[in-house]
Parts: structure tokens; sequence; C-alpha cells
């Protein structure tokens, strides 16, 4: 969502928006019709209330609580969570610290459980990963130690649900390009595995088109798909689409640097 926030800090542009912007977000939310929108960069409940549905159910990152003030901005925050609509029975157990050092602002992975009574629970995490590692790993990047470790993490996860005979869903922004051809950070989160999840964007084509921050009145397009939706072997899921925002939309109101990505699950 881009700092998603109802109080704005003015060392941070991406966060500020008038009502007009939130409006153009709110039709692009509704044009969505999903069942479960898995979101990042949003700093409250009231901030995404200002374009999500009465209809929805929203989740915000334990992060977001304050036995975790050691791990929050003391201004604006970007909390990963969920909006689930409201007649879709889900379960909300504790989120998962994905780096686990110390007092680091890093974002958790939001945590729900979809169905949890039904035969097949789907368990299903909202990411958002560290940026700087898009592609190669270099060990002496600092972002990419840190991409690998959350990486690590999510794979420990991934095991766990194997173990139990759960089925998963992980999406949101990885941060990185995991369908390029033996990616390292694919590796590391299907290292392991008895039988390897689905990437449901691996054929996912790049056509967010979003504005330039310093050049307002231009666009750029992305050349790869850094969010991403990974799927437990055994869920039937559609190949994922971009929902793209109109060209004179996205230069003409503050949105978002990222496009939705969409799928439908069965199983």
């Amino acid at each position: 969502m881009e700092w998603l926030t109802v109080n704005p800090n003015h060392h941070v542009y991406e966060g500020k928006r008038n009502d007009q912007d939130f409006s153009v977000l709110s039709s692009y939310f509704a044009k969505l019709n999903a069942d479960v929108i898995a979101f990042q960069e949003v700093d409250s409940i009231e901030a995404f209330k200002r374009v999500s549905s009465p209809e929805y159910s929203i989740v915000l990152s334990d992060r977001n609580l304050p036995q975790y003030r050691n791990h929050q901005f003391s201004d604006i925050n970007q909390y990963t969570g969920f909006a689930i609509r409201k007649g879709v029975p889900f379960a909300d157990p504790k989120d998962v610290d994905l780096y686990g050092k110390g007092n680091h602002k890093l974002r958790f992975a939001s945590y729900v459980v979809l169905y949890p009574d039904s035969a097949a629970p789907v368990h299903t995490l909202s990411v958002h990963l560290k940026a700087g590692c898009t592609g190669k790993f270099y060990s002496q990047k600092e972002t990419c130690q840190t991409l690998l470790n959350q990486g690590q993490n999510l794979n420990f996860w991934i095991k766990e649900r194997e173990k139990l005979g759960q089925e998963y869903v992980i999406t949101g922004d990885f941060n990185h390009n995991l369908s390029f051809k033996q990616d390292w950070l694919w590796t590391t989160l299907t290292q392991g595995l008895k039988q390897a999840p689905n990437l449901a964007t691996k054929n996912t084509q790049a056509e967010c088109k979003v504005r330039k921050r310093n050049e307002g009145k231009q666009l750029h397009q992305f050349r790869s798909v850094i969010d991403h939706m990974i799927v437990s072997p055994k869920l039937n899921a559609s190949n994922a689409k971009q929902v793209v925002y109109k060209d004179q939309d996205a230069l003409n109101y503050h949105l978002s640097d990222h496009c939705p990505i969409v799928s439908s699950f069965n199983w």
C-alpha cells in the first residue's frame, strides 16, 4: 500500500494522501472483490478502513501491540495484515517473527488460519521481506544476509506445516524475483521439503505502472514481479495476475508503488 497512514510524517512523502487519493485507492480495493486480502505497509486499522469496506474484518500484525514496542518506530510503521470478508471463518494465531534478533524493526509475518474448524484449514502468512536484494545473492551485502535469514525462517515454518500435514499460503511483498531460474531465495525457501510448494506467480507478467517518485508526471513499469504467492502442493491455485492501475489514475493520484496480485484457490 506504500506507507498507508492517517498520521503522515513530513519526512515520509509516500505517506501523504488527500481524500481523493484514499477514494481512488478504495475503488481499486473494491475491484478485487476477494474473500481474503493480504496487505503490507499499513500503519493502523484506522488507515486501512479508509480504503476497505465494512464487509471485511481487519487483522493487523501483532507487531503493533504494546508488548512489541521495541520492534516499532516512534512515528509511522509498516505493518502486514489481512482483510477477511465477514462470514469467512478464521483464527488468528501469534505472528511469525522472521528475523528474531534483538530489537529489530523488520516486519513480522501476519498469520491467520482460514476455515480453522474444517477438514482442511489453510495456514496463511502475509509477508513483507527485506528490500535491497532483488536478484543475485551478495554475501557482503547486509540486505542479502537479512533476506537469507528471513527465507530460512520461512523454510522452517513451511517444514512445520508439511510435518503436520497442513495446507498453507505465503503471500505478499518478497522484494525479490522468485521466478528467476534457479533463484537462490526460492532454493532457500524449499530446501529439505518432501514436496516443493507451487509458485502461483511464476508466470505472472510484470504489467504494473506506478508514478515515478521524483518525476510526478512520468510512469515507471517494473521489469519483474516481486510480489508473490506460494501455495502448498495440494492447493489448486489459478495463475496469479496483477490488477493494474489506469495510467491516468497512477499519474493523478497517490496510489501505491505496487499493484495487487490476485488468484483463486480450490482445495
